[in-house]
């Protein structure tokens, strides 16, 4: 509990700085020569810009917090691959989903809901694939160290 707090401590400011960038490149794909920090929705309900950015800067931080903290659930050695990532999975996915809902970042329907999850969930795979073949291609660097050395 101590490593998924320390780390949620450590992600919190990690997930406020993404989503700046975030805002960035949107506001760059726009290209109106505005900066949009947040979606027209949001800074409405809480009736202003700032307001809006503060709260959506409060729950990116809890969005970093929550998904660097989840992390320690692949050092849970005696699970399972399968439950190991099936936990992550639904951690990041009740952290992110309420609030990607909450800031306006989907569109307020199944639909919407489906799609960002659509997209959640491909990102998600890219990234888990990405680190299981990094990792079967160290593990296989180390055995065949290991096998020369003997």
């Amino acid at each position: 509990m101590k490593k998924a707090l320390t780390r949620a401590l450590l992600g919190a400011p990690v997930g406020v700085t993404i989503s700046l960038i975030i805002t960035i490149i949107i506001s760059l794909f726009l290209n109106d020569g505005g900066y949009h920090p947040v979606v027209p929705e949001l800074a409405e309900n809480c009736g202003g810009e700032l307001k809006a950015v503060i709260l959506q800067s409060a729950c990116s931080v809890l969005y970093g917090a929550a998904l660097a903290g989840a992390s320690v659930i692949w050092e849970k050695d005696n699970w399972s691959l399968l439950r190991q990532t099936l936990t992550h999975l639904a951690i990041c996915s009740l952290a992110v989903l309420p609030i990607a809902y909450f800031m306006h970042w989907m569109e307020h329907s199944l639909k919407g809901a489906v799609i960002y999850f659509g997209i959640f969930a491909a990102i998600y795979l890219f990234i888990w694939l990405s680190s299981y073949f990094s990792m079967k291609k160290r593990l296989e660097q180390i055995n065949r160290k290991m096998h020369t050395e003997v």
